[in-house]
Parts: C-alpha cells; structure tokens; sequence
C-alpha cells in the first residue's frame, strides 16, 4: 500500500525511512533539505521468508511515484523477530536492578528478566530461561562497594555467558569485570554507570551501548535476512529511534509530549518532561523518574495481548463484564491477523484501545494520594507527573485507521483531572501519527536534524495548523 502525502518540492536528496516492525514494515520517503514527507508505503513484515522482501515491495510501490526513491539513502529500525530482548542483572531490586530496568526500557528493548542479586539464591535458570539478547549489568555506586558488580560478572563468566553484555556500574570494578568477562569468552562493551552515585540515574551512556551491541550482535544473530544490506541500514531498536523523535519533538516544539502506542503484542508510552528538581532524584527506597521515559506493558495490546487486556481492564474498573467482548478477545488472540467484518466487531477493538490506553497511561503516570503519617497528613506521589503536558500524540494501528472522532474519543480517555489521583494530562493537544513519522524522525535525527525537526513540526505542532489532528 502507496500513500502520497505531499507536492513534490524542489529537488533534494531523498531519505527513505524505514521501520520493519513485529507486523508490518513502513517506509517514509522524505526530502532532507526541505523536510517534506513525500510518501509512504507499507507491506506485511515478510519474517516468513526474508524481511527485506516486505522491504521490497514498499520500495517498488514509492519508486513508481516517486523517482526520488531510486537511489535514495536509507536509514531504518527494527523490532522484528520479537525486537530487543534485555535482561537486568543487579545487587538491590528496589534501586539498582530497577534502576537498571528502567535504562533498559529507555533504549527500545523489552525488559524479560531482572535479577537482585541479593534477593535470589539461585538466579541463573531464571535467566537463561528468559532467552535476553542482551544482559544490561549494573550494581554499586562509583567509589562504593564493587562486590556487587563482581558478583554478577562472575555469575555470568562461570556460566559461559554467549550473548552479549553492556557493564554499567560502578566504574571501579570495570577492570576486573572486564578481564572475568573476557576470559570466558563474553561479547561486552564498557559503559558509564547508570548510578553513578545516590540520587542520580544516567542512562545515557548505557542506552547507546545497548544499542550498539544491538546493532553489532542481535540484527545478524535473528538471521531475519540473507542479504548484507539488512544490517547496514538498521540503525536501532525501533522503540530507541521512537524515543529520539519523542525527544526531537519536545525540543522543537518546546513542551511536554506523552505519545502513546497501542500496538498488538505491547502499548508503549514515551514521555519527555521538564521535571519538578524534587522528583528527579534516586532515592534508597524507590526509582527517580527520569524527565525522558519509556514504559512497555507486555498484557496490553490489540491482538496478541488483548485477553489479559480485557481482564485486566476489567479488574481495574475500565471495562465492565461482557462475554461478547471476552468472545472477540479470544478472536484476535488466536487469529492476530483479524479486521473487523462489522460495526460492532469494529466496536471491539474501540473499547480493547481504550483499556490499553487507560492502562498504560495510568502505569506510566503513577498517581498522587493523601495518607497518613507521623508527622500527619502527606502527599504521596508514585510515577511520572504528566498533569502539565502540552501534547499528547497517538500512535499504533488502531488509532492511525480510526475515524478522527473515534481516535479523539480514545485519547480523551486518559485526559482530565482524576478523581483518583491518576496524574493523567489535564489540558494536552492531541494529535495522531496518522502518517507515521516519529520513526522517521528519530531515524532522521543525526544526520539530518533540521529535517527531522521541520518534519516534527509540520506534523504535530498542537495548534493543528500543520499537524494531523486527532
């Protein structure tokens, strides 16, 4: 399927952004000179045969439009073959390995296994079973304790680990986690520790690394394409590249942005947000938020995930009890390929995206109660504050193919001031990805930043003058 989206412009070197994602492979050809989006094409992620096959076949579609697509670079991202799979190995399960966690989570991969070290006797079955592509290690502030990091790596080296490692913490024990890793044979890169010391979390160092290990270990080791040109145009984990356009967009718009994904497997929520000083620490008992975030919810989805979507949504007073909608549930779980046939079939997935929705926003958002203590009545505040937000986008299938007063109805779902203390945005702008561009802004941001940024603004500045509103 070809899509046109703009006039042609003046003729400038052309970028086809790609994503190969879990279901469906997008391109966006887009003019890096003028940050026009030109076209966009998408086909079936061809994971059955060869991936590029899908590749292929949007690439024919673009060329017979466009002739600015013969030739042009490519940049992509991936979450085929199920993505980035991280594993977290740490000391303290409350600071560091959720520390470790939320890192993780930030640099595009799907959280399958943490491990505390201090908690858990035996954890090595546990981790092999999770199958991770890549083990993020991190334990001990730099210039504290190295125990802690030792103790993973040695874990790891008696094991014989295969699959890569990113070492982030305490710099201190680098050296001799280094020469424990290297003598067994364990793929590792060396990165900053993501606690550097109490009260701060720095992700940065270690999100580049996970990416790096993604691009040099896991793209070739999922053997999802027998041709070369497959690896040399993955730039990252598709949920990184997401993230770094979520960035681009706060930056060039200068506000606070929440976007939303609800995809079939998964429904994703990036927030990037000036934070209150106060809630950017990292404390002994519990995990800062960090001003750029990234929650997965693995049980909220549209096909694969909708039955434990509806429980849970159920449970949480979101949907009420219906055995028509467990029916339809059970429908896409086993079928992932299903499109409603009818309006009330269409209904169904309506009221799964807004479950999704509501819950995912909630997780990510935490919520804000009154409860006692010693010194009397306090405020106890748990997740991200996103009640300031200026902009909230949607993203996924289900609201890019919704009529814009359905998507709009979907995304005021998690809008408003809560009765219950959900720090939900209260007056955002909403606008839908109906053309999928974030990819191909997060794709475009380092070697074309100003198009990445004159294509965020064109299609998501929130006065809807040159965005595609919801």
């Amino acid at each position: 399927m070809v899509e046109e989206v703009a006039q042609q412009p003046s003729r400038n070197h052309a970028v086809l952004c790609v994503d190969f994602g879990s279901t469906f492979t997008k391109a966006a050809l887009v003019d890096a000179g003028s940050g026009t989006l030109l076209g966009t094409a998408s086909h079936r992620t061809t994971i059955d045969t060869d991936v590029l096959d899908g590749y292929d076949a949007c690439l024919r579609a673009l060329q017979s439009d466009h002739p600015e697509a013969d030739g042009a670079d490519v940049l992509a991202c991936s979450s085929a073959g199920g993505g980035l799979r991280v594993a977290v190995v740490g000391n303290e399960e409350l600071v560091t390995a959720e520390a470790g966690r939320r890192v993780a989570l930030s640099s595009g991969g799907k959280v399958v296994h943490v491990v505390a070290l201090s908690a858990d006797a035996d954890p090595l079955p546990g981790l092999l079973a999770s199958k991770p592509d890549v083990v993020l290690l991190v334990g001990g502030t730099d210039g504290g304790n190295t125990e802690a990091l030792l103790a993973g790596a040695r874990m790891l080296a008696g094991a014989r680990w295969a699959t890569p490692v990113v070492v982030a913490g305490n710099v201190d024990a680098r050296e001799d986690v280094a020469g424990l890793l290297a003598a067994s044979a364990t793929p590792y890169v060396l990165a900053d520790n993501v606690v550097p010391r109490i009260g701060v979390l720095a992700p940065g160092s270690a999100r580049a690394a996970i990416r790096e290990m993604f691009l040099a270990h896991v793209i070739g080791g999922k053997h999802l394409s027998a041709r070369t040109d497959f690896a040399a145009m993955v730039r990252g984990p598709t949920p990184d590249l997401v993230l770094t356009g979520v960035e681009v967009l706060a930056a060039t718009l200068a506000c606070d942005v929440v976007v939303v994904d609800v995809g079939g497997a998964t429904t994703d929520v990036h927030s990037v947000v000036d934070l209150d000083p106060e809630d950017a620490t990292l404390g002994r008992e519990v995990v800062a938020t960090t001003p750029v975030t990234r929650t997965v919810e693995g049980d909220l989805g549209m096909r694969w995930s909708a039955v434990s979507t509806v429980e849970s949504g159920v449970a949480a007073g979101v949907l009420e009890t219906d055995p028509a909608l467990d029916r339809a549930a059970r429908l896409r779980h086993d079928d992932p390929a299903h499109l409603p046939v009818n309006p009330v079939d269409a209904s169904y997935d309506m009221r799964i995206a807004t479950a999704a929705t509501v819950l995912a926003v909630r997780r990510h958002a935490g919520r804000s109660r009154v409860v006692l203590s010693d010194t009397g009545r306090v405020i106890e505040r748990s997740g991200k504050d996103l009640r300031e937000v200026d902009l909230l986008v949607g993203s996924g299938g289900v609201l890019r193919n919704a009529a814009p007063e359905v998507a709009e109805r979907i995304l005021r779902s998690v809008v408003g001031t809560d009765p219950e203390g959900w720090q939900l945005p209260e007056r955002p702008a909403l606008v839908v990805d109906r053309d999928y561009v974030l990819a191909a802004v997060g794709l475009l941001a380092g070697q074309h930043p100003e198009a990445a940024r004159t294509l965020a603004r064109r299609h998501f500045h929130p006065d809807g003058r040159e965005a595609s509103g919801a």
